[in-house]
């Protein structure tokens, strides 16, 4: 049986499917990162494939570059856009 979890994701990534790619990214991280992760980092950009997440803090930055693969295939899978990585930087 489905999860609730796959359920939302799912109906997300269909109500997310006429906006545009960064638009799609940027309403899909809340949901592929988790709600304390997205309260301190923003998509912002999406170039050829990499889509980049500025973050609050250098400590945040050391935490979520090791997790840019498990994060890159629940962002793709949420917004539907191919991603080949994610790019993490500090908010200026």
């Amino acid at each position: 049986m489905e999860s609730m979890r796959d359920l939302l994701r799912g109906e997300l990534a269909h109500s997310l499917q006429s906006l545009p790619p960064l638009e799609r990214l940027a309403m899909a991280w809340p949901v592929a990162a988790g709600s304390s992760i997205a309260a301190r980092s923003a998509v912002s950009a999406l170039d050829k494939g990499v889509c980049t997440i500025q973050v609050e803090t250098p400590q945040w930055l050391a935490q979520l570059r090791p997790m840019e693969e498990r994060l890159r295939i629940m962002l793709t899978d949420v917004a539907k856009v191919p991603l080949t990585a994610l790019h993490f930087e500090q908010k200026p």
